[in-house]
């Protein structure tokens, strides 16, 4: 057993029957993008990231949107010290290997701004002074799709951002018995051990920007991007920073599944879940009732890779 089936077994103990989410999000963290999860509460969005958390090793950090929250506690902040006749940084929650940002749909505009910068950026810059985030650094996003009363939904530049858009979901019928079991007597989280430490993370994401992606499978790539920018029920298509995040989540399931080099399989496994955000649907889609995840689908169904060979 390698070290990432050992990963995805660690966060099993306390997600339990979403094996795929849980890959998707080792995925993501490997390929060094940043995840968004949009699903109803309760089902574990912050269970499963302090999971990964602490089978990583990383340093967790958990922040609550809400209408009050600014900028600098986010990135954080100067304060005069007296003792030094200076101004002395003080962190915000950035500052740490794994954010949890809870509900970000539920805070300002410039607040959402000053997260997704730091996420493009890898550092925070107060008062004309640059501080790089610790490495690994991965944010892990949350949001609620429904009771949107009184949120700002984010823009499609802002969800450009994030690697991949994931949904739990409800657990099924033998899955939910399975955690009342589990959560009797203990909390399953206190039985999480560190797999890996942060600097073999860091070495594991090395590992997978050196997996091999041949010209056939860039055409593939290629061209499934270009059906998305002319589909008659998508009004705007995959974006260059969608494609290249469509390749480097290709490579981290490759390196999951034990090999260096990248198969038409591992575009088609991660392509709904890194550019079904990414689409604006034509309003006919909706008048219809199609999701964008349904006709990226079937995009990929659809667009053979052999022929691009």
């Amino acid at each position: 057993m390698n070290l990432t089936e050992n990963l995805v077994q660690e966060v099993q103990k306390v997600i339990v029957g979403k094996e795929d989410v849980i890959k998707n999000v080792l995925m993501a963290i490997l390929a060094k993008g940043h995840i968004l999860l949009e699903d109803i509460p309760g089902v574990g969005k912050t269970t499963l990231a302090l999971a990964f958390s602490k089978a990583l090793g990383m340093e967790y950090k958990r922040i609550q949107f809400t209408p009050d929250v600014i900028p600098s506690d986010v990135v954080g902040f100067s304060i005069y010290d007296k003792k030094t006749d200076s101004f002395v940084y003080k962190e915000g929650a950035v500052m740490c290997n794994l954010l949890l940002a809870d509900e970000i749909n539920r805070t300002s505009s410039k607040t959402q701004a000053a997260l997704l910068e730091v996420m493009e950026e890898g550092s925070v810059t107060v008062d004309g002074k640059t501080y790089p985030v610790p490495q690994p650094f991965t944010v892990l996003s949350t949001q609620n799709p429904f009771g949107s009363a009184g949120t700002q939904m984010l823009p499609q530049s802002q969800l450009d951002r994030f690697m991949v858009k994931l949904s739990m979901g409800y657990p099924d019928f033998e899955s939910q018995v399975n955690i009342l079991k589990d959560r009797q007597t203990e909390q399953p989280l206190d039985s999480i051990h560190e797999v890996v430490s942060k600097e073999e993370v860091l070495n594991m994401q090395q590992e997978v920007i050196q997996v091999t992606v041949k010209e056939n499978i860039l055409r593939y790539i290629t061209a499934l991007v270009e059906k998305t920018r002319t589909h008659e029920l998508i009004s705007l298509g995959v974006s260059p920073r969608g494609a290249l995040a469509v390749n480097n989540m290709a490579k981290a399931a490759a390196y999951v599944k034990g090999r260096d080099y990248v198969v038409p399989e591992d575009v088609m496994e991660i392509f709904v879940s890194v550019c079904a955000h990414r689409v604006i649907l034509h309003p006919r889609a909706k008048v219809s009732n199609t999701s964008a995840e349904e006709i990226i689908g079937e995009i990929v169904r659809e667009t053979k890779a052999a022929e691009l060979v």
